[in-house]
């Protein structure tokens, strides 16, 4: 039985009606479901902390979907019930004795103020009022009316954008073999998906030191050290509790945007892991830490699976992709140079890191600048200059000995620019899951176009001369 059907089957019809009510009012488009906005407004009348109230959404949306149906949100009701008399809300409280059928309502601060005067807004008009608006219509033109919408409500614009791929593209992508030739169809998961950082760069150039800076704590699983440590690929994402899961269960999730990843065999899963722990920046972002890129003798040795294969998948599917750079290691080796080709098409996602810049002065810095510049612009091939933040992105108090009071002050303004470029990041996730598929159908209608008539054109000659 499902934690849903279990909290409704243990609630009883008195108090059932009371939460219908109370759904009605919290669902303010009225589609039956209850997502993250309403329900924090509603949620948050019961006075229950913010860390509280996450524990709460956490176990009522057991299955992520993002919304709370009427089930879950008896349960989310049920549970609030039991913090307000003092219990600590954990997963195992489903299974403890707790006579859940008799359990009273949570204190709700204003519910009742505000029931009032919703259902004094939503009774009918005087008969008086009610003949003047039909007299006022008798005049209006036909052609002013409005015409009632077909289409139902949409709970959010990812909601919207999943019923209109459904509807109106996936259609066109089985009719031209899309999905066969240029990228699988689009899943739930991939709209639900958060936003997602990935990190490149060789190995100790401090990847995932600026993944632990960012969220001021280390992610499960994570190593440190000047060797390379991080011989995976690592998704840190939000979850209820701190856990790894091995790549081979992420990647058959149905709630998580894996599932390609298959293609890339057994030996890839291997290394590959998803880190989940609950912190407020992962709500907003998912982070791909990467493992170090080979350079020197070490490139003889060959990966047991399609390395640059791996990122140009997570690079189509990424929002923002951080090349880092230290300024003792700026050469770009044959594998970085042919993962770094890899990312072409996803130029305007491209950002350059000089991390640890402290290290050095300000003269060495300049020439560091420099001949970073210079390399990149043998592989990158595009006539922008890319744009490179400058800074030491670690817990560490900056080195002043060496970057002065005026390295200090420029690395600061490069950290804020950098945040403010992570902030942006959620805003044009949605614009760019709506641009990026059209273009690609563009391309691939030609092709297809094209092989088709070559195809006509060949029976068609062969008919001619037979």
């Amino acid at each position: 039985m499902e934690i849903g059907s279990a909290s409704i089957a243990r609630c009883s019809k008195e108090h059932q009606k009371i939460y219908q009510s109370w759904f009605s009012y919290a669902d303010s488009d009225g589609d039956g479901r209850l997502t993250g906005n309403d329900a924090s407004k509603f949620f948050s009348l019961s006075n229950l902390s913010r860390q509280d109230l996450k524990q709460v959404w956490a176990i009522a949306d057991s299955r992520r979907q993002g919304y709370l149906g009427f089930k879950e949100f008896i349960l989310a009701i049920q549970l609030t019930s039991l913090a307000q008399a003092g219990h600590i809300i954990t997963s195992d409280i489903l299974n403890a004795e707790v006579d859940f059928e008799n359990l009273e309502p949570p204190a709700m601060e204003g519910l009742d103020a505000l029931l009032r005067k919703k259902k004094r807004h939503s009774d009918p008009e005087p008969n008086g009022s009610q003949m003047q608006s039909y007299t006022a219509s008798w005049f209006s033109s036909s052609k002013s009316a409005k015409v009632p919408s077909s289409s139902a409500p949409v709970t959010s614009i990812i909601d919207g954008l999943k019923k209109l791929y459904v509807k109106k593209l996936k259609p066109l992508e089985v009719t031209y073999k899309f999905n066969d030739f240029v990228s699988p169809a689009l899943a739930n998961s991939d709209f639900d998906a958060k936003p997602m950082v990935m990190l490149l760069g060789q190995y100790s150039t401090g990847k995932t030191t600026f993944i632990k800076h960012l969220m001021g704590s280390n992610y499960p699983g994570a190593h440190i050290g000047p060797e390379p440590t991080t011989d995976r690929f690592v998704v840190v994402m939000n979850g209820p509790d701190e856990r790894s899961i091995p790549g081979n269960t992420v990647a058959v999730q149905a709630n998580m945007p894996f599932n390609g990843l298959t293609t890339f065999g057994s030996s890839f899963l291997s290394k590959f892991e998803c880190s989940q722990m609950p912190h407020p920046l992962l709500e907003h972002i998912t982070f791909v830490d990467t493992p170090g890129v080979l350079s020197g003798e070490k490139q003889r040795t060959q990966r047991s699976y399609d390395f640059t294969g791996v990122i140009s998948w997570f690079a189509m599917k990424c929002d923002l992709i951080l090349l880092l750079f230290d300024p003792h290691k700026l050469d770009i080796s044959d594998e970085f140079k042919r993962v770094i080709e890899s990312l072409r098409g996803h130029d305007d996602k491209i950002r350059v890191v000089l991390n640890k810049a402290d290290q050095v002065d300000t003269q060495q810095l300049m020439r560091v600048y420099g001949a970073l510049m210079w390399s990149l612009g043998k592989v990158l091939n595009t006539p922008e200059v890319n744009r490179v933040y400058i800074g030491s992105f670690n817990d560490k108090p900056i080195n002043t000995a060496s970057a002065g009071p005026l390295g200090k002050d420029l690395f600061e303004k490069e950290q804020n620019d950098l945040l403010r470029d992570l902030k942006d990041i959620p805003k044009k996730a949605c614009d760019r899951r709506v641009s990026m598929r059209p273009v690609s159908y563009y391309e691939h209608t030609l092709i297809y176009f094209m092989l088709a008539f070559r195809t006509k054109s060949k029976r068609f000659s062969h008919f001619l001369f037979r």
